[in-house]
């Protein structure tokens, strides 16, 4: 019998998730091929020492995304950016390589709704190059597959809504200024508020609709910063976050669907002060109604188990920017012995 040949990884982005993901990687016998990153901190470091692995893999940080990406990697994981106007040229890198790319950029979960045009230029691209483009991580189970399960035991729905919280503090400055964190109030209303910036929340409805075959005739998403009476330490930003500067955002988007079923997902994303802890609640109204809440999810460690285990999925799926309400909920897949 002949052997299977480990599948080839390529990770583009080395910061916080992505030292995470060289471990899982490895635990799950993935070939790891390439790392890039062009902080000058990372390149040219192990990437058994950047993954906390405790010894050498033998491959090095590179900033040559290029050079990496012409390895004959099976696929790409990019941990960079939270928006596809940031993320369009990435994806485009790894297409016109002929390597698939999953993302945690969490607008890629459903990009449809708020960046249609760029997602139909990738899809094309990824077409013409026969490869695979989707966006993952923790949005992918806990804010898709988690509702639309429930809404499988359901017999009547009338409403969705869910609500999540994380620590903006916990994904690095790309993450931190989309949700306006040190803004100031006027600051924040010129630059995410009237400037409409796309929230994670507006992703969630058009997923959950495509995967349970609704039609949403509409969504809105209203944005709302939070802020503190006391200064709040942030270790993305570096600094105390002064009373009168925003600690982040909530957001909160409803869709209409022509079955008259409304989708609402509001999202929290702050910097956390001491006792706040992430949540992820569910509530499908109708008959019956049933809530489910998931306690003191660790988002970060989802987000990366999510992408690793997703990997054959969508090396396996359609070519085009396939997102993944589309495919089967995400396999766990069994470390390599």
């Amino acid at each position: 019998m002949t052997a299977t040949k480990p599948t080839r990884v390529v990770l583009y982005g080395a910061g916080l998730m992505g030292s995470i993901i060289i471990r899982y990687l490895v635990e799950k016998g993935f070939e790891l091929v390439g790392v890039i990153d062009n902080n000058p901190d990372l390149v040219g470091k192990d990437a058994g020492q950047v993954g906390g692995l405790g010894r050498d893999l033998g491959l090095t940080v590179s900033a040559d995304a290029d050079e990496v990406l012409s390895r004959e990697a099976d696929i790409a994981v990019l941990t960079l950016l939270s928006l596809m106007s940031d993320m369009e040229p990435f994806f485009a890198r790894c297409a016109r390589h002929g390597v698939n790319a999953i993302s945690t950029c969490e607008e890629a979960f459903y990009p449809r709704t708020t960046s249609p045009e760029i997602t139909d230029r990738l899809d094309a691209l990824a077409k013409e190059h026969g490869v695979t483009l989707t966006g993952s991580g923790y949005q992918d189970v806990y804010w898709g597959n988690l509702a639309t399960v429930i809404a499988g035991s359901t017999q009547r729905i009338d409403a969705m809504e869910g609500v999540s919280s994380y620590n903006v503090d916990d994904y690095g400055i790309a993450l931190a200024k989309v949700h306006g964190v040190g803004m100031i109030p006027d600051e924040f209303q010129r630059e995410i508020a009237d400037a409409n910036v796309p929230s994670f929340a507006m992703n969630v409805p058009g997923w959950i609709a495509s995967q349970l075959g609704l039609h949403m005739t509409g969504i809105t998403q209203v944005l709302m910063p939070r802020y503190s009476d006391h200064p709040v330490k942030s270790t993305t930003l570096g600094r105390d976050i002064e009373p009168g500067q925003a600690l982040g955002m909530a957001a909160r988007a409803t869709a209409t669907t022509e079955e008259g079923i409304d989708i609402v997902m509001e999202v929290r994303g702050v910097v956390y002060e001491p006792g706040d802890v992430d949540l992820n609640d569910w509530v499908i109204r109708g008959e019956p109604t049933t809530a489910v809440s998931v306690d003191k999810p660790n988002t970060v460690e989802l987000t990366c188990g999510t992408i690793v285990n997703r990997i054959p999925q969508v090396i396996a799926a359609p070519a085009g920017f396939t997102t993944l309400e589309s495919l089967p909920p995400a396999k766990y897949l069994l470390p390599a012995k």
